[in-house]
């Protein structure tokens, strides 16, 4: 993170605290997650104390403090996704994957995360990788989907289809 990236960052908002998220987002992503010493350095930068900025990265299911997969799937466990099969959904993920919500896999290559809110009701339940949403995913998906993903992550970090994609 370079200092002109920072000032640049700053110069956007009245306020130093506001900058806040953005930091965090430019932080976690050179290195994978928020480091202690990223965290000490935005606390001073900002005028923050330490236990504030912690209060905001824990808020957010986007911020890591440990190293993850690298992939991240999210299944939305909210109210119209958990009344058609979410949690049916995160079981067999937690199959197929070996590990259990909120973990990563051994090799290293997948984080599963149940989170609140995806904001796509409408194909409930829904399952996020990157910035690509499927739905509505069934049990039945699962196994098939952790493979393609499995496959498609072997050759490259590119998004593809697993699953038909929501219509945008």
């Amino acid at each position: 993170m370079t200092e002109e990236t920072i000032h640049k960052i700053l110069s956007r908002y009245p306020h130093r605290r506001s900058a806040l998220l953005p930091l965090l987002h430019l932080c976690q992503q050179e290195a994978g997650y928020l480091t202690d010493e990223a965290l000490r350095l935005l606390s001073k930068r900002l005028g923050l104390s330490p236990t504030q900025v912690v209060e905001v990265v824990t808020f957010y299911d986007m911020f890591h403090l440990k190293p993850g997969g690298q992939r991240e799937i999210w299944v939305c466990h909210n109210l119209s996704c958990s009344l058609l099969g979410a949690e049916k959904v995160v079981r067999r993920f937690e199959e197929a994957l070996g590990i259990g919500a909120g973990e990563t896999t051994q090799d290293g290559l997948f984080r599963l995360k149940r989170v609140e809110c995806l904001a796509a009701c409408g194909i409930a339940p829904v399952v996020q990788v990157g910035a690509e949403y499927y739905g509505p995913v069934s049990p039945q998906d699962v196994a098939q989907f952790v493979e393609r993903l499995r496959a498609q992550s072997a050759v490259s970090n590119q998004g593809s289809a697993f699953l038909p994609k929501a219509d945008g």
